[in-house]
């Protein structure tokens, strides 16, 4: 039995109120005890920032502490339930797949990253900052003519602001890591060009098994699974984005036979790239 037949998956269209569907952005505040005894999953993403409170947050069957200057963050199909006591006192940003990939594509690559690190513990500043945005997305929302520009521009920010603190609390607990950013950043530079992991193990003078070894260890991924990935992503942004067609989309990309990129697309997303572009 999979996990669609074991646990429910809510859209976000159930959460919407008053929102525009080519965004798909909801925030709102969340007071009081709450408290979610089926365990279920989002087909979006959600970040909750915890301002003050106690509980129990369960994400994928592993349970969190709640408490105070939190930033939880929850993924598309991760499994989760929580309870929290009256004390509680946060805000709860929810973002569709479809924006989410418009933003930068760091924040994509570190998304492997950010699963294994769930809940973050903040620093004031750090603290600070989330909430003045997502009490700022709050407010937006509230009025009566809302600008989804600045909820989109605003989103990002939190965004940013989270990846930028899940780098440092990463590369402070393990060195490895260090390689693993190393990798991502060169995928970043070279990902049209060069789909082989061994060329990003040369430029890191470590074999390409060990560097499988490392991403298969603190991502429980493949190295050639970011290589994959980052190709995916950037014909996704493109089929959105531009109007080239699926064979200049494949020349942007590297590919010098639309066909082997058409298969490839389809391997990698389940459906072939014009399908996809269809279900724009």
């Amino acid at each position: 039995m999979n996990n669609d037949q074991k646990f429910p998956q809510l859209g976000l269209q159930e959460f919407l109120f008053n929102l525009e569907s080519d965004y798909r952005i909801l925030h709102h505040q969340s007071q009081g005890k709450e408290h979610i005894a089926k365990p279920h999953s989002h087909d979006f993403f959600l970040f909750f920032l915890v301002e003050k409170g106690r509980g129990t947050h369960t994400i994928d069957f592993k349970a969190h502490e709640v408490s105070n200057h939190q930033l939880h963050l929850l993924f598309p199909d991760q499994i989760h339930q929580w309870t929290l006591d009256s004390s509680t006192m946060g805000y709860q940003l929810m973002i569709s797949h479809r924006i989410f990939e418009t933003f930068p594509t760091s924040l994509w690559f570190n998304l492997i990253l950010y699963q294994q690190t769930p809940i973050l513990n903040l620093p004031d500043s750090v603290f600070e900052k989330l909430h003045y945005e997502f009490k700022s997305i709050k407010e937006e929302m509230d009025r009566v003519t809302i600008d989804w520009n600045i909820v989109y521009t605003r989103s990002k920010l939190i965004a940013l602001l989270v990846n930028q603190q899940i780098q440092t609390a990463l590369l402070n607990n393990d060195h490895h890591n260090a390689y693993i950013f190393q990798y991502i950043k060169l995928i970043e530079d070279h990902f049209r060009a060069q789909k082989s992991v061994q060329f990003y193990a040369d430029l890191l003078a470590i074999s390409a098994n060990y560097l499988t070894i490392l991403c298969k260890r603190h991502l429980q991924v493949s190295a050639l699974y970011l290589i994959h990935n980052r190709i995916i992503l950037e014909a996704k942004r493109l089929i959105l984005s531009s109007d080239l067609s699926i064979k200049e989309i494949s020349f942007e990309l590297g590919f010098n036979d639309p066909a082997y990129f058409s298969n490839f697309f389809k391997q990698q997303t389940g459906i072939p790239p014009r399908v996809f572009k269809e279900q724009l």
